[in-house]
């Protein structure tokens, strides 16, 4: 029973399903070797942003809405002046004015003046860091991660060569085989199959 043909679904007739799968792969590969590579040689069709310039159109009516728009105001004009019958127009435009126009000026030249004090104020002042003390913690950081780190950093660095395993140490990739760990120290037999280091950060 196990050797005869095992459907995918469950069937009544497991010889009978087999010969219709059987057929079916048969034309499969029959349509397979009679395929014919065909090139498709005709053009892209145009995109609809560059056969419809809409930013060329939306120029195109703003002009003729300001033409239009200077063409009514011009015959407005006209018609005013075919109906004036020749008068003279003798009044006295007044522009209006700011009743507390100078006030606002002093105002801003007051803010003006006091920004550019508290600019100076700014750039003049200087750090409260002390960046030697920030250089000093870091290297006494580092003294203490090589005193409880487990493998002593002389001997990664010294045993690089291009392998199977993946490191990455200070921003480069290094490569080394797990057969070269297990030689680090006599009494360390164990097989390495995957050795991946890791970043120990003190809060001091």
């Amino acid at each position: 029973m196990h050797r005869s043909y095992q459907p995918f679904n469950p069937v009544t007739s497991r010889y009978l399903q087999q010969r219709w799968d059987q057929s079916h792969y048969d034309r499969h590969c029959k349509k397979v070797r009679c395929a014919l590579p065909v090139v498709d040689t005709r053009r892209q069709p145009t995109p609809a942003h560059i056969q419809h310039k809409l930013k060329k159109m939306q120029m195109e009516l703003e002009r003729l809405f300001s033409i239009e728009r200077d063409n009514h105001l011009l015959a407005s004009r006209l018609f005013n002046i075919d109906c004036s019958k020749g008068l003279v127009d003798h009044r006295n435009q007044y522009q209006p004015r700011s009743l507390n126009g100078s006030k606002r000026k002093q105002e801003l030249a007051l803010i003006s003046h006091q920004n550019q004090a508290i600019y100076q104020r700014i750039i003049s002042c200087r750090s409260e860091y002390c960046h030697h003390g920030l250089l000093a913690d870091w290297e006494r950081t580092e003294r203490i991660l090589e005193n409880i780190s487990r493998y002593p950093k002389e001997l990664v660095t010294k045993r690089v060569s291009p392998c199977n395993m993946l490191f990455h140490n200070d921003g480069c990739e290094r490569r080394q085989e797990a057969s070269d760990w297990s030689n680090l120290h006599p009494l360390y037999t164990m097989h390495i199959s995957c050795l991946v280091p890791y970043q120990l950060v003190l809060f001091v």
